[in-house]
């Protein structure tokens, strides 16, 4: 029950939600909209939300009238309206991730916008564990589907073929983890169940911290000038180069990356020449200069290759 109630709380089933349950949820309506107008809500968990119409189209116009293309998706951390794809007829196909018994036939509840239909809207315990009715009868580890394997995760928290990583505006795309997990450090190595614990949202998931594996890392860091000043691995090796809804600085994105390693050769770089791929090199502006705003590439690399032991 526990498990339930921590994946209650997480983003997993709130990736779409009839409208009820985010008006409970407190999220405001695009500009001209009521409730009844609303068939399902995207997202609205942590970082942002859209909306479909009463016919399953992505809502990409608002105003009195609906004419204004754009301010259509809810940023929460800002709580501004953006555009997205304003004023285009924009279907909703995102049904094979956010949903659970996913069909690509048809449409859901016959609405001409929806591609697919489901079982149920959002992210349910069967779209991990598989059929649940004889667990929940009688519960047992024999009769539930366990697959703590990266590939099950991977199934939606990819983008694209897994081995590239999109990017844009500078920034990996959001819900790309195994992407960025097979072009790691920690390709093969671990899986995500190793660091987190699925049922939970993600900023509370951790379960294996980083000195878990890495002890000699974390033994050489204790009382350098970095680990006194407050700076945990994370924040170096995993900062957010990746952008779900905003960025709040150049190399400031609101999702963390999953590359783990930082590179800091002088031929270096995070992105290939026309910004569309990530390298899978993690470098040095991400990991130091969005901090250090005020040196450059240079100093960043000469420092970041001796910072565990910085002051020792």
């Amino acid at each position: 029950m526990a498990q339930y109630d921590a994946y209650r709380g997480s983003g997993h089933p709130k990736k779409l939600r009839p409208p009820e349950e985010a008006r409970a949820a407190g999220l405001p309506l695009p500009e001209g909209y009521r409730w009844d107008d609303i068939s399902y809500v995207i997202g609205g968990h942590r970082w942002k939300a859209r909306y479909l119409d009463a016919k399953g189209f992505i809502i990409t116009s608002t105003g009195p009238s609906h004419a204004r293309p754009g301010a259509n998706q809810y940023n929460l951390q800002t709580g501004q309206w953006v555009d997205y794809h304003p004023g285009e007829t924009k279907p909703y196909d995102c049904g094979r991730c956010h949903t659970t018994g996913y069909s690509p036939d048809g449409h859901q509840g016959d609405l001409p916008g929806i591609i697919g239909t489901w079982a149920f809207p959002g992210i349910t315990c069967e779209a991990c564990h598989g059929p649940g009715a004889a667990h929940a009868k009688a519960p047992s580890r024999s009769n539930i589907l366990t697959d703590r394997s990266p590939e099950a995760c991977g199934q939606c928290h990819v983008r694209g073929d897994a081995d590239s990583i999109p990017a844009s505006g500078g920034f990996i795309r959001h819900h790309e983890q195994y992407n960025e997990l097979l072009a790691g450090a920690h390709a093969g190595k671990v899986g995500c169940t190793t660091c987190h614990d699925p049922h939970k949202r993600a900023d509370l998931s951790i379960r294996t911290g980083c000195a878990s594996c890495h002890g000699q890392q974390a033994r050489d860091y204790e009382g350098s000038a970095k680990h006194a000043a407050g700076v945990t691995c994370v924040d170096c090796h995993m900062p957010p180069a990746g952008k779900s809804a905003v960025s709040s600085g150049k190399y400031v994105g609101d999702v963390k990356t999953h590359i783990f390693r930082v590179s800091t050769g002088p031929g270096d770089v995070m992105f290939s020449e026309d910004g569309r791929l990530a390298t899978g090199k993690l470098t040095v502006d991400f990991a130091c200069l969005r901090c250090h705003a005020d040196r450059d590439m240079d100093w960043a690399r000469s420092r970041a290759r001796g910072i565990h032991t910085l002051g020792k």
